[in-house]
């Protein structure tokens, strides 16, 4: 196997760097030092020519940046511009130590888009197409010319490091600008220095195996090296660690041969397997010791066995487990793709809190501390290429595919967590290039799946949504948006059964709708009493599709609600993966109540947990919970005696509901009860200030929670004013609220008017980050919307608009 994957890299002509899986250790994160110039420079020349301040030569003009690093940090969603594709260049001066005689000196990409280049001083040492594989460049001999050089001395003994990154639009290179997600520019992933000697690893991979009933692992570990002197023999300890830490296996070898080899097979009875509920990990550790030097590496792995039956269900480890998911894309306000460590694992756990056990990570390969985490919290994965809408090119754009999917699965492959290699998603959208035909999709397409299992059989192959292709993947999901861009949710269960008769092998991923966060509806769950078991015909008047509805929080947890609780009914089902957890921006939805942002996330763009994340965590999770439905919800309306539907949230077993302090009862929790499981009770408001409690018992366990809310019995009519206020403030920031209100001013709270936000001053709005709560210009959500000033100890003017009404200023002083 692992002599195919070299024979491949060659005749590809990749660097074999780029294809292997390797943890270097130590490593230096290039993170600080920086300076970035968003445009194009004429030539190398310009970004290391002497230059003295004030001189022609100090531009263009270089920002302090540190690393990781987006072109596209705040104009992927500032709702004025289309954001940026181009060019943009980094540098930093670079000291470099080796501990190694002879050895090289390696810089390491966790990814950067989406083409780069490197240079030290003037002399470009590498390239790379595509944003989110890793790739290494060896500038040892680069650094040594540029030492040797004339111009070392104005350097004083730093190495003038350049990078040039693109994401210019090309139509030959994938992902497709048609996609629903920005094709970001940066170095927008960790760059690693790294050290090692001159025979050192190339590439480990640990093969784990386990038999269905977990009686027998099987252990193959392999080993890539690269000799850079030669070196005629060397010394490589193994150890093979448990999860608890406990050395079972230790063996010293004497290498004479540094081609790709078999180092250790190992057999491991009953092996500590991994899974959602105990994702136990082994590790391998390897030194290699020779004249050039002492290196190590670990790597860990996981011993599971999973199955898709077929028609379903899916199985790991010989016992039937529903595949409970989400989606993830390399998107954060105020970053865009440059998320931190710190960041990602806080996003990832939060997944874990909500009771995730499969995520998609679409749609392309992602940073390795994504599926390290992964691994570590239990989520089975579907990885996948960006092979994603337009058609298909040519030799340029399928060599550059072929690339990434054998990059993303050497480079991956380690990982207990991946069982789904994806070679596309929506491969049937067209428009990228005059001609559309299928038939040559569908040869390219089986293609990469015999490359997939070529590389590695011990995974499946998948592809989401292009049924002329779906028999030609192991795995396959067809698009099922139920109560959105389709039907009714209420019909969720008769479309997955039609798709699941299709195929061999069905998993439903991308299913919800939009929510505008802070935006609810009071919908007339009148004749829910009327309704018999089984008989879902009158929520067609509640299950309508989006082009109805006005992207509101209380009809997308309805739509969540609903497949939840189908899906406990589903005995056949793999399972499904709501789309996605995050908001995330996107050039193709300028219109949206956020603009250019898809709103279909279970949190916002910043983590800001939406109402629909506590509905999964009350199917999905057993640490008791309680959420009553409306935090959010200021003001609620209607007439004062027209009794109101109250949802509580929870995977309790009976919850108690106290309006006003008085208790309107206790409710038993049944799931098949539609909606909100049956805890949901109907009372009339008082006009004015209303409190709700709900408390929740589970065992022996009592939880609690709390809202309140004002109920507006006076109608409303159409917008006449804009009302402003400072509704909170700090010693740094003020919030701004705005109201649209009718000629009683009274609150239009089913407004959807867009509402802009100025400012001029000392005062910086926080905005361009793509939340209901950072966006200079937002639909409002229940006649209001509002936005931070950071008040930078001076004095502001903030302009509030909304079309056909007079503008309001308001004056804010330190």
């Amino acid at each position: 196997m692992f002599k195919k994957i070299i024979l491949l890299c060659l005749f590809l002509g990749i660097s074999l760097y780029s294809s292997a899986q390797i943890n270097y250790e130590p490593r230096t994160r290039l993170n600080d030092g920086w300076e970035f110039l968003k445009q194009d420079l004429g030539s190398i020349w310009e970004a290391v020519r002497p230059v003295k301040a004030g001189d022609p030569e100090s531009v263009p003009l270089w920002t302090k940046v540190t690393l990781p690093h987006c072109f596209n940090e705040e104009d992927a969603v500032d709702p004025d511009v289309n954001y940026y594709e181009g060019s943009g260049w980094y540098k930093k001066m670079l000291e470099v130590n080796n501990p190694y005689p002879d050895g090289r000196i390696l810089l390491q990409f966790e990814g950067a888009g989406q083409k780069t280049e490197v240079y030290i001083f003037t002399e470009k040492v590498g390239s790379h197409l595509g944003g989110y594989d890793e790739w290494i460049v060896d500038i040892t001999d680069a650094v040594k010319r540029f030492q040797d050089s004339d111009a070392a001395k104005r350097f004083g003994g730093k190495i003038p490091l350049s990078i040039r990154c693109d994401n210019t639009r090309d139509t030959e290179m994938i992902p497709s600008d048609l996609s629903d997600f920005n094709i970001y520019g940066g170095i927008y992933r960790y760059l690693n220095l790294v050290y090692v000697p001159a025979l050192s690893f190339k590439g480990i991979y640990t093969n784990a195996s386990v038999d269905e009933k977990g009686k027998e692992g099987k252990l193959l570990v392999n080993v890539d090296f690269s000799n850079f002197s030669n070196i005629a023999n060397a010394k490589l300890d193994i150890k093979i660690y448990d999860p608890n830490g406990k050395i079972i296996k230790q063996e010293s070898q004497t290498l004479n041969d540094f081609q790709s080899k078999n180092i250790l097979y190992l057999n491991v009875p009953k092996p500590m397997l991994w899974s959602p509920k105990n994702p136990n990990l082994y590790s391998c550790e390897l030194t290699l010791s020779s004249s050039s030097g002492t290196i190590t590496n670990k790597n860990k792995f996981g011993f599971r066995h999973f199955e898709f039956k077929e028609k379903g269900p899916f199985f790991l480890n010989g016992e039937r487990l529903l595949l409970k998911g989400t989606h993830r894309h390399e998107d954060h306000a105020g970053l865009a793709a440059a998320m931190p460590e710190d960041l990602i694992i806080k996003e990832m756990e939060m997944m874990k809190e909500m009771g995730v056990n499969f995520i998609r990570l679409g749609h392309y390969q992602q940073s390795r501390i994504v599926l390290e985490q992964c691994d570590r919290l239990g989520f089975l994965v579907w990885e996948e290429i960006p092979w994603c809408r337009g058609g298909l090119g040519g030799d340029v754009y399928k060599e550059q595919a072929r690339r990434m999917l054998t990059n993303m699965i050497t480079q991956h492959r380690n990982h207990p967590s991946i069982i789904l290699w994806g070679m596309g998603n929506e491969n049937d959208w067209p428009n990228d290039f005059p001609e559309f035909d299928k038939e040559k999709i569908r040869a390219f397409m089986t293609e990469l799946h015999n490359l997939s299992h070529s590389l590695d059989d011990s995974r499946l192959t998948c592809i989401r949504r292009c049924d002329f292709c779906k028999d030609i993947v192991d795995v396959y999901s067809p698009s099922i948006w139920a109560g959105w861009y389709r039907g009714i949710y209420t019909e969720y269960k008769k479309f997955s059964e039609e798709a699941r008769d299709q195929v061999n092998h069905f998993l439903h991923v991308e299913w919800g709708g939009d929510g505008h966060a802070g935006r609810y509806a009071e919908i007339d769950y009148s004749d829910l009493n009327k309704v018999k078991a089984g008989d879902p015909s009158i929520f067609e008047s509640i299950a309508k599709a989006s082009k109805d509805n006005t992207w509101n929080e209380t009809y997308v947890c309805d739509i969540i609600d609903w497949h939840l609780k189908e899906q406990e009914t589903m005995p056949w089902l793999t399972g499904a993966a709501y789309w996605p957890f995050k908001d995330f921006s996107t050039p193709v939805r300028p219109d949206n109540p956020v603009p250019y942002v898809n709103q279909k996330g279970v949190v916002e763009r910043d983590l800001t947990k939406k109402e629909a994340f506590y509905v999964f965590q009350s199917y999905w999770t057993e640490e008791p919970m309680i959420r009553i439905f409306g935090h959010g919800w200021e003001t609620r309306w209607g007439k004062a005696d027209e009794k109101k539907l109250i949802k509580v949230y929870s995977n309790c077993e009976q919850v108690e509901l106290f309006l006003n302090g008085k208790s309107l009862g206790t409710k038993k929790r049944n799931s098949q009860d539609f909606p909100a499981a049956g805890l949901r009770w109907e009372s009339l408001f008082q006009p004015g200030q209303n409190t709700l409690k709900a408390v929740g018992v589970k065992g022996k366990v009592k939880i609690e929670d709390e809202i309140g809310f004002d109920y507006e019995t006076r109608p409303f009519g159409k917008e006449a004013e804009l009302k402003v206020s400072i509704t909170e403030a700090d010693q740094d920031h003020v919030w701004v609220e705005a109201e649209l209100k009718d000629s009683n001013g009274v609150v239009c709270l089913e407004s959807r008017q867009f509402i802009r936000f100025e400012s001029v001053g000392d005062g910086q709005l926080v905005k361009n980050q793509g939340t209901s709560t950072g966006s200079s210009k937002v639909q409002a959500y229940n006649g209001r919307a509002k936005i931070k000033l950071a008040k930078n100890k001076g004095e502001s003017v903030i302009a509030v608009k909304s079309e056909g009404l007079k503008t309001v200023f308001v004056t804010v002083k330190e």
